[in-house]
């Protein structure tokens, strides 16, 4: 009797043991400070208006989340839909919701938010949406049918990667309520993390989600603050008054790299940067001359700035189509020739160089930028650098109020198609101009289902604009993440073609 009453004491202490352990295990505790590289703008809490970048998705994959989406190991996995499917004939698509989905106020997220989230969105891609979507219906509660007017290959990809926030689903009910101002100011949605307050300016405070429908969070509380200057972000790394530090380069991301206590992370995601020639259209500037653009290419030093700015992690490129994506031309840059480049200035009339105004770098990019502009005025094409707020840059590169140069990038995922969309297309959002001959390639591989057909489109209209040097691609970002001590799975790279980690999955020690 004594030994069986031992054993089944026993028995019970391992219970309880194992019990306090699952226990530990699924409740959040714990507190991790995120520096971003960007003021937080609460525009970036509403996915209706995102832009073709993908910044704005380390906010609203914390708040939101979306029907199908990256989910770790997938590109492009279902998420919010326990299933989908595609007719045989491309024309329809059905998604089925999960049962019980609740956004963070409680209420119930049906096949009407779905429509509704849809049907109010108005950022990059809208326009293909609205051309090519016939018509969305609610089939029942948790059923969702879209019609499109004709096979349109790349729906999914716009509808349910980071080319778009389309497939975000925010709750009806509420913000017909809040209006689009209220909810902005305290959005609700179904991520990982719910709202607790914003500092503009400042930090965003989240806390974690516990009902969330992959698993409750790991950490109680993430803390996002905004703090552009980079030697700023590597301060609070050391001294721990930040976990994770975001988009470091050049001199602060070596010296994360020397730090023992810290770990330098780079980010396999479709980012890559490019500078851009707005005056090329303009018969009166320089930049119409394919000469001098091309004078331009060889004047950069691509491998140079990848070591000084990315510490050799970002390779260069010819084509702004970043190498990781479907369909991507795989290609190798001009070499850097500045001797070429001189020639070609004096050819097309500048034996003495031009004065060619400011250039304006993607902010907080500005080792990059300054080594473009040192570059650019060795060959005497003459630029001063201009910095901008990022906010203020994207609005004026969207507004088409760019100087006359700039660097530009873009990181949202997708394939080659969504990135000619926005920025090759001429109708694109952030497209300058454009070429009768690209726009109908464009349109001819949207609707093209053979695969190996829509690679050699996209491949051509990627090789024409090597061929009329429309940009000056530098190099295929990788941005790099300085990791403080208290971290114990960053799971930075976890989201394939993705920078920012899925914050559910982080741990502290």
């Amino acid at each position: 009797m004594k030994h069986r009453m031992f054993l089944l004491i026993g028995m019970l202490m391992c219970t309880v043991g194992l019990l306090q352990n699952a226990l530990a295990q699924s409740t959040p505790a714990g507190e991790l400070v995120y520096a971003m590289h960007v003021t937080l703008s609460p525009s970036w809490f509403d996915p209706a208006e995102t832009p073709a970048q993908i910044t704005p998705f380390g906010i609203l994959y914390a708040l939101h989340d979306a029907v199908v989406r990256p989910l770790p190991g997938e590109r492009m996995g279902s998420a919010l839909a326990e299933s989908w499917s595609e007719s045989p004939d491309g024309l329809t698509y059905e998604f089925k919701l999960r049962p019980g989905l609740k956004f963070h106020n409680g209420d119930p997220c049906t096949a009407e938010d779905v429509v509704f989230s849809f049907t109010r969105y108005k950022g990059v891609g809208a326009a293909e949406f609205k051309a090519k979507v016939k018509n969305i219906e609610v089939v029942d509660a948790r059923t969702v049918r879209f019609h499109m007017h004709q096979p349109w290959p790349d729906f999914m990809t716009f509808y349910g990667t980071t080319a778009t926030a389309a497939g975000i689903v925010v709750p009806k009910k509420y913000l017909e309520q809040v209006g689009e101002d209220g909810f902005k100011k305290h959005p609700i949605g179904m991520g990982p993390y719910k709202f607790v307050s914003h500092t503009p300016g400042i930090e965003l405070v989240l806390e974690a989600n516990e009902a969330y429908w992959r698993h409750p969070p790991y950490i109680k509380r993430i803390i996002m603050k905004g703090v552009p200057e980079g030697t700023t972000r590597l301060a609070m790394l050391k001294r721990g008054e930040a976990d994770i530090a975001f988009a470091l380069e050049g001199e602060v991301a070596e010296e994360v790299k020397r730090d023992p206590k810290l770990t330098l992370v780079d980010t396999r995601h479709a980012s890559i940067q490019w500078l851009d020639f707005a005056e090329q259209w303009d018969p009166k500037s320089p930049w119409h001359d394919k000469r001098v653009r091309l004078a331009a290419n060889y004047a950069i030093d691509r491998q140079a700035i990848n070591e000084a700015a990315c510490l050799g992690f970002c390779p260069p490129t010819a084509v702004i189509i970043p190498r990781v994506m479907d369909f991507a031309l795989q290609t190798e840059p001009l070499p850097y020739d500045p001797q070429k480049a001189k020639q070609l200035l004096k050819e097309a009339g500048y034996p003495n160089g031009f004065d060619a105004g400011e250039l304006a770098p993607v902010p907080p990019f500005y080792v990059m930028g300054e080594s473009v502009v040192n570059y650019l005025n060795a060959v005497g094409i003459r630029v001063k650098m201009r910095t901008m707020e990022r906010a203020a840059f994207y609005t004026a590169w969207k507004e088409k109020k760019l100087p006359g140069l700039s660097i530009v990038g873009a990181g949202a995922s997708g394939n080659a198609a969504t990135r000619v969309e926005a920025f090759i297309y001429s109708k694109g959002t952030y497209a300058y101009g454009g070429y009768p001959d690209i726009d109908a390639l464009f349109q001819q591989q949207a609707v093209e289902r053979d695969k190996a057909k829509r690679e050699a489109l996209l491949q051509r209209i990627q090789q024409l604009t090597m061929e009329r040097v429309m940009y000056a691609p530098i190099m295929d970002f990788r941005a790099l993440v300085g990791v403080g001590p208290r971290v114990a799975e960053h799971a930075i790279n976890s989201l394939p073609v993705h920078p920012f980690p899925p914050l559910e999955e982080i741990r502290l020690k």
